[in-house]
């Protein structure tokens, strides 16, 4: 089946770009001066227009001019590690997923600015997961550290094709309320399906994948999360890899992707997805179902209203006891890297930014791919709740309303290392691929996790 790039399957919808009066909140006017920025483009065309309107309107109100550089996210990526190992940095830096990848180990290494003074302005509105996820430790002041100015966070909501659900003969209405359960629900469509002509299509889009970045690592963490490992690496930096009860969760998270990708419920080229392939995968309706970040899978077909009316998005369903499970919150925010030549203008944007009117309307006007930081903004103003707009919905209430927990990144730099190396997904090919059994696989995984933690000791604060 031909597979067109998620950035490709973008620029297929017509954009529709509204004019945004962003808030007017009073900033210190100070001389004029600029600083340079660069941030990553918008996976639909409104995130970029909404990013340049807050941007107008903040040189309008201050004085101070915002060079701001949109980039790809791939090319991007490379464009930050490069300087900041050169330290030739700009002034502003923000990315997808930085804060599991680029701000563990740079503020372990202190090449990041602190902007506490930053969060502080608004520390009362936000999200308690958001402000432990921002906060990150400096082996140089063994002190941690708010290393980010956050001001978006997502989730992993469910994505499935109504369409396909009943043509199968079920009905979303009888899905089960428990984990387990709920996954396998969708197993015997499969059957149906191509029983009826859809021949290539999978019952399920895991993302049992050894190449990443990032999809993959979120997967197998909602899995742990589910089966009560959230303890793996508590707050404090310190990992609990002997704990039975994550040792049991670790093993039963292999265990199912792994049975489900070996029983032929998972595209056999999903070993080597990458973050684009399940998008592309839930579109061309080669997989029923997914579970991914952010609603960027609705967001595609905005603009195509019957495809996007056909998608139902769904929050967690509860643990197989019976108990809510967290979901676990990736925070997106602005970082200053040492070494940056106009600090006091950078801070001074990003003391706007995060301003709740301000945030509340860039994001809305992005369409809602990602979610504000700060509660009040979902609970009071219509728009994140809108029954009208049930991707939104549930999306906003899963991801700020439910229980969350922060990635395991922002408590030890080492997991960071850890997620890039694929660990997790080794561990499902293992089993897949080399005849492993989950538990040799899981002590394979725990044991290479345990090795490289064991290189970022973390004092007690």
């Amino acid at each position: 089946m031909k597979r067109l790039s998620r950035r490709s399957m973008l620029r297929g919808s017509a954009a529709v770009v509204a004019t945004v009066t962003v808030a007017r909140p009073h900033i210190v006017n100070a001389a004029a001066t600029t600083a340079s920025v660069w941030w990553p483009q918008g996976f639909v065309r409104e995130e970029d227009a909404s990013l340049r309107s807050m941007i107008a309107d903040y040189e309008k109100q201050s004085g101070n001019k915002i060079d701001v550089s949109i980039i790809p996210f791939g090319p991007l990526m490379q464009k930050i590690v490069s300087a900041l190992t050169s330290g030739d940095v700009p002034d502003l830096v923000e990315n997808y997923n930085s804060s599991q990848t680029i701000l563990p180990q740079n503020a372990w290494n202190d090449k990041l600015v602190d902007l506490a003074d930053v969060v502080d302005t608004q520390q009362s509105h936000y999200h308690p997961t958001a402000l432990l996820s921002a906060k990150y430790y400096n082996n140089v002041t063994k002190s941690r550290g708010f290393y980010c100015a956050p001001y978006k966070c997502a989730v992993l909501p469910f994505h499935i094709w109504n369409s396909l659900v009943e043509k199968a003969g079920f009905k979303m209405s009888d899905a089960p309320k428990t984990w387990d359960a709920f996954w396998d629900f969708f197993k015997p469509m499969q059957k149906e399906l191509r029983a009826k002509g859809s021949r290539g299509i999978y019952s399920l889009g895991l993302q049992a994948t050894t190449t990443g970045p990032a999809d993959g690592n979120f997967l197998f963490h909602y899995f742990l999360n589910a089966y009560g490992g959230n303890a793996i690496v508590t707050p404090d930096g310190v990992p609990h890899l002997d704990d039975p009860a994550v040792k049991e969760a670790v093993i039963k998270a292999i265990t199912y992707i792994s049975t489900a990708y070996k029983e032929g419920y998972v595209p056999p080229g999903a070993l080597s997805w990458t973050d684009a392939d399940d998008n592309n995968a839930f579109h061309a309706k080669q997989i029923l179902m997914a579970l991914d970040g952010t609603i960027s899978i609705e967001l595609a077909l905005y603009h195509k209203k019957e495809q996007y009316d056909d998608i139902v998005t769904l929050g967690l369903p509860l643990d197989n006891a019976g108990k809510k499970i967290p979901s676990q919150l990736g925070v997106g925010g602005v970082f200053v890297p040492k070494g940056a030549k106009n600090v006091p203008v950078a801070k001074d944007f990003l003391k706007y930014l995060v301003q709740p009117k301000v945030v509340n309307e860039y994001l809305k006007s992005g369409l809602g791919r990602w979610l504000p930081t700060m509660p009040e903004l979902v609970k009071n103003d219509p728009f994140w709740l809108d029954p009208a707009d049930p991707h939104r919905s549930a999306y906003a209430r899963q991801g700020v309303l439910e229980p969350t927990a922060p990635n395991y990144p922002a408590f030890n730099p080492g997991y960071a290392e850890a997620n890039a190396q694929q660990i997790w997904g080794a561990a499902e090919a293992d089993v897949i691929r080399e005849g492993m059994t989950p538990q040799a696989a899981a002590e394979k995984a725990l044991n290479r996790v345990g090795a490289i933690l064991a290189k970022y000791p973390i004092a007690a604060t």
